[in-house]
């Protein structure tokens, strides 16, 4: 990567371990990690630099993962951010319709899926520059 820079992922969840597992793996893949702890943050993040990929917890306080991909999508600024929405809820099948319909791009559950994967799906998503 000689002057090139890492895109830029934007992870958000309220619980700081989460954060700091994903954070310490895509940051190991080459990314440039950004956080938000909730959905308010994350708008204010995307303000300031346009992430390549949003990570985006469900269940947060003050503004939620669903209410904050309403905002990304309905924003015409931001609307073609890919979103992935990674809950612990499970993924009942109305949840996962409902996020794609509002623009995610896949609906991830945290304990079904392994850090390698989320890996593999960024690198498939974002690709490596």
């Amino acid at each position: 990567m000689a002057s090139q820079t890492s895109p830029v992922i934007l992870l958000v969840d309220d619980d700081p371990l989460i954060i700091r597992m994903y954070q310490n793996k895509l940051t190991a893949d080459g990314y440039d990690v950004r956080t938000a702890q909730n959905g308010e943050e994350a708008l204010a993040e995307v303000a300031k630099e346009k992430p390549a990929l949003i990570l985006l917890d469900v269940m947060m306080p003050q503004m939620n993962g669903v209410e904050t991909l309403k905002v990304l999508k309905k924003e015409e600024h931001t609307r073609d951010i890919p979103v992935i929405i990674l809950t612990n809820l499970g993924d009942r099948e109305e949840d996962v319709d409902n996020a794609k319909k509002l623009g995610a791009l896949d609906y991830l559950v945290k304990s079904e899926i392994s850090l390698r994967e989320i890996s593999e799906k960024v690198a498939e998503i974002v690709g490596k520059k």
